[in-house]
């Protein structure tokens, strides 16, 4: 193997990366290993004590980075404002997480005169191509290493015999139930009973929200105040956007909002089953599509469900940092200049509607719309109009009539 004087890790503290800083070691003799810990809203539990354990592992320095703010601010609400949901249903959760932490690790790579960097990713998934598409763009001179397509360890049973022969301390056990990954957007869960797409997924899949058939009998609403397609406010209370999320997820989740239970396909061409809960963005997606519904005409709702489309692709394939993505994040933005208003939703057994929305640029008019008289719209007109969009259909039909 080639020889490298510094490796930076993307880190966890699970089983995985616990066993790679010792891997690493013995593998490239004499190199050092830095551990890189991204904290984008996993939560206390996951981080606590995880610089201990990385330098346990071997490591000769962990550095956790706080990316909450940047996730949220940078990541999650330029993806919101496309719309992008992937495949109709994923709101991308471990998607928009991973080009953050790519790019973080690149700059401590970088900062400490790394020449490699390591990740856990298994050669089944799409992190791989995410993590190593993002150091592609950001320092291609730097080297990738991905043990699990290296080494010869294939199981749970592996990793903690390697990690017992070095006298390495290790909270996990044989059996893990899940694969789960969270952040400050979401949460979600693999394996178990889910590997059958046949299993109705038990409780136990779930975490963060409470089953509809449990949530409050009483409804509950709140008003979120949308500005240019970013949401800024919770009834009434200007937030920054990670306080957003973090409010929204703690109430949406006691109504049960934001779970789904799909079947995707994975980049690398096989398909997965995963039980996503993202409370909050499922309330601020209701938000901004109400407004949206109000302010965007017709093409132009259309299209930016067509970025949308595209740009949910983009995310789930790791190609954030490319010139296709500034092209379309340019064109969201465009188009949210005028994405600005207030709606009110309601939350109900797992369900978020909008029912109320008002905006200062909405082209919706009662006097236009009304069923009863109005002195704005003179109906005679629709027939001259229906004749002319109809005329290619009427040329066709007479053609046809001739032969």
């Amino acid at each position: 193997m080639s020889q490298f004087k510094k490796i930076v890790l993307a880190y966890s503290g699970g089983l995985d990366t616990s066993a790679i800083i010792p891997w690493l070691k013995e593998n490239y003799e004499g190199c050092e290993v830095v551990a890189f810990v991204a904290d984008v809203g996993q939560g206390a539990e996951d981080l606590e004590g995880v610089e201990q354990k990385a330098i346990a592992s071997g490591a000769s320095k962990c550095i956790v980075a706080d990316l909450k703010d940047e996730f949220v601010n940078d990541y999650v609400y330029p993806t919101l404002t496309t719309g992008a949901i992937y495949e109709g249903t994923y709101l991308l959760g471990t998607s928009m997480a991973r080009p953050v932490i790519a790019k973080a690790m690149v700059e401590v790579a970088l900062a400490e005169g790394a020449d490699a960097i390591s990740h856990g990713c298994t050669g089944k998934g799409n992190d791989q191509v995410r993590f190593e598409g993002a150091v592609a763009a950001l320092a291609p001179q730097l080297a990738i290493i991905a043990p699990w397509r290296i080494w010869t360890m294939r199981s749970r049973e592996d990793l903690l015999a390697y990690l017992a022969e070095r006298k390495i301390p290790t909270t996990a056990s044989a059996t893990k139930i899940y694969s789960r990954d969270a952040n400050a957007w979401h949460i979600s869960t693999e394996g178990g009973e889910l590997e059958s797409t046949w299993n109705e997924p038990s409780e136990q899949a779930w975490t963060w929200t409470v089953s509809p058939e449990q949530a409050p009998d009483q409804a509950e609403t709140l008003s979120l105040t949308v500005e240019k397609g970013r949401v800024v406010a919770v009834d009434g209370q200007t937030m920054s956007p990670y306080q957003v999320l973090v409010t929204l997820n703690e109430r949406a989740a006691r109504h049960g909002v934001g779970r789904v239970d799909i079947v995707e396909n994975r980049l690398v061409g096989m398909k997965s089953r995963g039980c996503y809960e993202t409370p909050g963005g499922t309330v601020m997606m209701a938000a901004l599509r109400a407004v949206e519904e109000l302010v965007l005409d017709k093409p132009t709702r259309a299209w930016r469900e067509r970025v949308g489309a595209e740009f949910s692709h983009l995310v789930y394939d790791g190609r954030w940092f490319t010139p296709l993505c500034k092209a379309l994040l340019a064109s969201a933005e465009a188009i949210a200049e005028d994405v600005s208003g207030e709606v009110v939703l309601k939350m109900y057994k797992g369900q978020v509607t909008a029912i109320k929305k008002r905006s200062p640029n909405s082209l919706y008019s009662e006097e236009f719309a009304t069923f009863g008289e109005d002195e704005v719209y003179d109906q005679s007109h629709a027939e001259g109009f229906i004749r002319l969009y109809s005329l290619a259909s009427r040329i066709k039909a007479l053609k046809n009539q001739q032969k």
